[in-house]
């Protein structure tokens, strides 16, 4: 099978396409043929060994997919072969083939394909749950989303939108502001150009809002996060401008704001309640009509070029692999 490998830490300039042993599946596992893989920030830390898990050399990034089931290991009774699944691994989804443990497969909703069902689950679900399970947002509440056109901001503003929040986009230019506002955003603050802190509060007449999910991080996470009004919530979910930020507690302590912090891998474990209800309310509003954000496919032999456009912050929405094209 072809596979893109990391054989050196660094650039994502340095991935090859080779071919590899085909996989096969262990106790408890799946093996997925890959149909569609999406690129995810997260990935570019792992091939530069910035993750907050370290890959041993050399190995297949990827963390994110949908296929079809192609085997199943001993001890697996299902889903039968044949059935289209997506999933989220720590790396190796960038092949043509993926061998998980079952538990970490879902079920693709009705309506998405291959491409979108890859570019649908971690953001979907990382945004939901920042909004929803860890921001404890409701209808008709003012949220302000960093990053509004990346992968998981996009995401966010799509669901906030939709379950009836008024959205405050925050993004890099006004370009990007405009994708924003095609989800739903009600307004949006050029962080480059424009005073954050002071423009969240004049777009949300004045008082601050009352959540901000933040997945870039950097200088920006204090300047949003004084933009939260008296008991308001910030959730701290990425670091795409690459610098962790360091908030003054006094500013939690004054302002009687709470901070909190959203990791994927674990919620599974520690919240499969939320789990269980994140999976109906965004099955229903793929029915009702949402899909995510795909703003460019690429093939496999393509995958240096589409890492370092995320790394580079020159996307919107999702960027998705296609395993299937030539």
């Amino acid at each position: 099978m072809r596979a893109a490998r990391c054989t050196e830490y660094g650039s994502p300039s340095g991935l090859e396409v080779v071919e590899v042993d085909d996989l096969a599946p262990g106790p408890g596992e799946v093996l997925v043929t890959v149909h569609a893989a999406a690129v995810n920030f997260p990935d570019v830390l792992i091939v530069a060994n910035r993750y907050q898990i370290s890959a041993p050399l050399p190995f297949t990034p990827g963390s994110e997919f949908a296929g079809v089931i192609a085997a199943l290991g001993p001890g697996v009774d299902g889903p039968a072969v044949g059935t289209p699944v997506a999933g989220a691994v720590l790396g190796g989804a960038f092949a043509e083939q993926v061998v998980v443990p079952v538990a970490a497969l879902r079920s693709v909703p009705d309506g998405l394909d291959m491409v979108h069902a890859a570019a649908f689950h971690v953001t979907y679900a990382t945004a939901y749950h920042s909004l929803v399970t860890v921001g404890q947002a409701t209808s008709g509440e003012w949220t302000a989303i960093l990053g509004a056109a990346g992968g998981v901001g996009s995401a966010a503003v799509d669901i906030a939108a939709r379950l009836g929040m008024h959205v405050i986009a925050a993004a890099s230019s006004a370009d990007r502001l405009a994708v924003a506002r095609k989800l739903g955003a009600e307004g949006g603050v050029d962080y480059v150009h424009e005073d954050l802190k002071t423009r969240i509060r004049e777009l949300s007449g004045g008082a601050g809002v009352h959540l901000v999910i933040d997945p870039v991080g950097g200088d920006y996470s204090e300047a949003a996060l004084r933009a939260l009004r008296r008991g308001g919530r910030f959730v701290t979910i990425g670091y795409a401008d690459g610098k962790i930020p360091r908030i003054p507690l006094n500013l939690v302590l004054l302002k009687d704001v709470v901070v909190r912090g959203f990791e994927i891998r674990t919620v599974r474990q520690y919240r499969p309640d939320a789990v269980v209800e994140a999976d109906r309310v965004l099955g229903q509003l793929v029915r009702d009509g949402m899909r995510p954000l795909v703003s460019t496919v690429h093939r496999l032999e393509d995958v240096a070029v589409a890492l370092t456009d995320v790394a580079e912050r020159r996307t919107t929405g999702k960027v998705v692999i296609d395993m299937t094209a030539r």
